[in-house]
């Protein structure tokens, strides 16, 4: 398992997009995965950024590990927040009508195979996994 440590920060997104990129690569995964990977972590990653720790600055640490399935770690000591709390979005409102947020992590849950979240010795950790086939497409369960 490879970890990144960055400061929680818009700035950081790109690198953090290369890492998890970089060892995507390393293993041969297909683009069509690593295209939802990327909106899964750029999603997750952004939402610590802009809300995890303010007005203060903290770091987030990235966990990724790649065999039959992609399992990657957000972890940060932000203020206790659970993302997947949140009721999930009312689609079939009209846009106007629906209440801001909750779209995003709505988006992750229906990229990835599985997404837990787990509060553990003060820290906010989100696990997001996501199956592989030998053919590189996504594995119907």
């Amino acid at each position: 398992m490879k970890k990144l440590i960055v400061e929680a920060s818009v700035d950081n997104l790109d690198e953090v997009l290369d890492f998890v990129n970089e060892e995507l690569e390393l293993h041969n995964c297909p683009q069509s995965i690593r295209n939802e990977i990327d909106i899964a972590v750029e999603e997750i990653f952004m939402n610590v950024a802009r809300y995890a720790y303010k007005p203060a600055n903290g770091n987030v640490s990235i966990f990724i590990f790649v065999g039959t399935e992609i399992v990657i770690r957000f972890e940060d000591t932000g203020r206790h927040f659970d993302p997947l709390a949140l009721v999930d979005p009312d689609l079939d409102k009209p846009l106007m009508e629906r209440k801001i947020g909750g779209l995003g992590i709505f988006m992750v849950r229906k990229l990835m195979d599985k997404v837990m979240y787990s509060y553990v010795e003060n820290k906010n950790v989100l696990l997001i996994r996501k199956k592989i086939t030998a053919a590189g497409e996504r594995e119907i369960t």
